[in-house]
C-alpha cells in the first residue's frame, strides 16, 4: 500500500490477538505498522510482532522491488514493533541500524545479535539524508518508553511518531478513531502526559502534512484535530461535559443507586457513561473517567473495603494521574459503610480532584431517603 509515491506501507494486520499487551481488549484485531521509504538510499521504518515476521519480511522485499535496504530505523523497542530485528538482520546483514542508545542497550536485553552489526546511534536533532528525503530524528522518552524517538521526513513533511497517534483496531476494520485512539492512549500512555506535552512542543515547529503511527492508520487530513485531542489528553483537561458513572455491585442494591443518578441525570441533558466494573471493558471505564468531567464510583463496602473491581479501578485511575475533574460517590453496607471513605482516601492523592458535598450512603438497599440523596447528588452535579 503506497503513503506516497515514494513512502510505502509494509504493516501487517493481527485478527489473532484478543488481549493487546495481555490486558486490553481488542475486538477489531491490532494493525502493527512499519514503512519503506525509497529514495537514493532506502529506509526501513520499524518491524513488528514476532507472529507476523515472514509476512512482513516478504511485504518489504515486495516494497524494494530488488533493491537492498540501506537502513533499519528502531524508533521503538516494544516487541510488537521491534521483535523481527534479528530476522531483518539475518537476511539484510549490510544494513545499517539507526536507534538511540538506549534502544541498542535495549536491544542486547532482548536479543543475542551478532557483535558486527553496524549501529548508527542517533541524538535529539540527528539528521540520515536518504537523498531527496531527509530524516530528522526527535527523542521522546517516556512516551512511552524511555529509548522512543520519533521521525520527520522534511521532503514530503511526514512525522513517523512512534507509538503516538496510534490506536487499537486492524486497519480492515472501520470503527470509531476517537474512541479507539483515547481507550489507547489513556491506557498506554495516559500516565506521562508532562512528557506528551514536551513532544508536542518540540513538533509545533514543524511543518506536519502526514502522520505515520506503528498502529492505526496514516493520518492525512484534518491533523489539527488529532493534535488537539492529544493536547487535551496529555494536559488531563476533560474532552467533554458529562458524568461517568462507574459501580460495582454484589446484589444490585448499588448498582440500583447508580442507575437511579444516571437516570436523573439525563433528565436534565447531562450526558452519562454507566459502567458494570465487573462486567464491562475496564479500559473504556478508564478512558471515559479522563473523557468527562465528572465521575461518580459506586461500591459496596467489602471486607472494611471496598468492592475489589472498585478498587482495581480507582488504582488504575490514579496510577495513569487522574487529575482536574469533580467526583461524587456513592457507597453501600449493612453494618458500617466503609466504601466512601476508603474510595476518597484512594483518590485524594490525585491533583486537583474536587469532592461533591452530597454522598449517597446505602444500609443495605435503596429506600426513600436515599433518592433523596441522589437527587441532591444529581443536582450538585449537572
Amino acid at each position: 500500500m503506497k503513503v506516497t509515491d515514494t513512502i510505502v506501507y509494509v504493516g501487517v494486520n493481527d485478527h489473532e490477538v484478543d488481549l493487546f499487551e495481555g490486558q486490553y481488549q481488542v475486538p477489531n484485531g491490532m494493525s502493527y505498522n512499519s514503512y519503506v521509504i525509497l529514495d537514493e538510499k532506502t529506509a526501513v521504518m520499524d518491524t513488528v510482532d514476532a507472529a507476523f515476521g515472514q509476512q512482513w519480511l516478504n511485504n518489504v522485499e515486495k516494497a524494494l522491488q530488488g533493491r537492498r535496504p540501506d537502513y533499519l530505523v528502531v524508533q521503538h523497542m516494544e516487541p510488537d514493533h521491534s521483535a523481527n530485528i534479528p530476522l531483518f538482520l539475518e537476511k539484510y546483514p549490510h544494513v545499517q541500524v539507526v536507534a538511540t542508545a538506549q534502544a541498542f542497550k535495549m536491544m542486547n536485553q532482548f536479543f543475542s545479535l551478532p557483535s558486527d552489526i553496524q549501529q548508527m546511534p542517533v541524538t535529539n536533532g540527528g539528521e540520515l539524508a536518504l537523498g531527496t528525503h531527509k530524516l530528522t530524528f526527535v527523542c521522546a522518552p517516556m512516551v512511552h518508553w524511555p529509548e522512543v524517538m520519533i521521525s520527520y521526513e522534511s521532503e514530503e513533511k511526514v512525522l513517523f511518531s512512534a507509538d503516538a497517534f496510534g490506536k487499537f483496531g486492524a486497519l480492515d476494520v472501520e470503527d470509531n478513531w476517537v474512541d479507539e485512539a483515547r481507550r489507547y492512549y489513556i491506557g498506554i500512555v495516559g500516565k506521562f502526559g508532562m512528557q506528551v506535552q514536551n513532544v508536542l512542543k518540540k513538533a509545533a515547529d514543524l511543518d506536519i502534512r502526514m502522520i505515520c503511527p506503528l498502529h492505526g492508520p496514516v493520518l492525512k487530513e484534518n491533523l489539527g484535530n488529532y493534535i488537539g485531542l492529544y493536547d487535551t489528553w496529555s494536559s488531563y483537561r476533560p474532552e467533554s461535559q458529562g458524568v461517568t458513572i462507574a459501580y460495582a455491585s454484589i446484589y444490585g442494591h448499588t448498582k440500583e443507586a447508580a442507575l437511579c443518578l444516571a437516570e436523573e441525570l439525563r433528565k436534565n441533558g447531562t450526558t452519562v457513561a454507566v459502567y458494570d466494573l465487573a462486567r464491562d471493558d475496564m479500559a473504556a471505564a478508564v478512558a471515559d473517567a479522563f473523557r468527562y468531567s465528572k465521575l461518580v464510583l459506586a461500591s459496596n463496602t467489602y471486607n472494611a473495603g471496598i468492592n475489589p473491581f472498585m478498587n482495581d479501578y480507582i488504582t488504575r485511575l490514579a496510577e495513569h494521574s487522574y487529575q482536574k475533574r469533580t467526583v461524587g460517590l456513592i457507597e453501600n453496607g449493612s453494618w458500617a459503610p466503609m466504601a466512601a471513605k476508603v474510595m476518597r482516601g484512594m483518590l485524594e492523592k490525585c491533583k486537583e480532584i474536587t469532592f461533591a458535598e452530597n454522598t449517597v450512603t446505602l444500609m443495605s438497599a435503596m429506600k426513600s431517603e436515599n433518592e433523596a440523596q441522589v437527587k441532591a447528588l444529581a443536582a450538585e452535579l449537572r
